[in-house]
């Protein structure tokens, strides 16, 4: 069986500011209840599912203690450098923290952002 991530599901500190800041990057709400929000995040993309961050430690059975880098990044591959740059502007009119400015490499263009919660986005490019 190969492997496919149908979704994420991230931890939040405050569901709604989580909701509306994926909304205005673009994302479609599928499904949205008082406990979580599952969001379309475009043709051919896995969805995000958006719970409260208690409650995710919860069902995992892990405690919820913990902050700072949670050891991955999520990943959005654009088309140019210029692409990059839109994306993090856009990310930041969101209401995302720039974390490394979009660069140029000898392979490409990428940045970091953090949405809301701390979680890190690499905007990246290979032209």
């Amino acid at each position: 069986m190969p492997l496919q991530a149908t979704t994420i599901m991230i931890g939040v500190s405050d569901l709604a500011r989580a909701k509306q800041f994926y909304v205005n990057l673009g994302a479609t709400v599928s499904q949205d209840y008082p406990g979580f929000v599952n969001l379309d995040l475009g043709k051919d993309s896995s969805s995000l599912a958006l719970y409260p961050w208690g409650e995710v430690a919860d069902d995992a059975g892990v405690p919820a203690e913990g902050s700072g880098f949670r050891g991955f990044s999520l990943h959005y591959i654009v088309d140019s450098p210029e692409a990059v740059e839109q994306a993090m502007r856009d990310a930041v009119a969101a209401g995302a923290t720039v974390i490394k400015e979009a660069t140029a490499t000898d392979w490409g263009c990428f940045g970091y952002f953090s949405d809301p919660d701390g979680y890190l986005w690499k905007v990246a490019s290979s032209a």
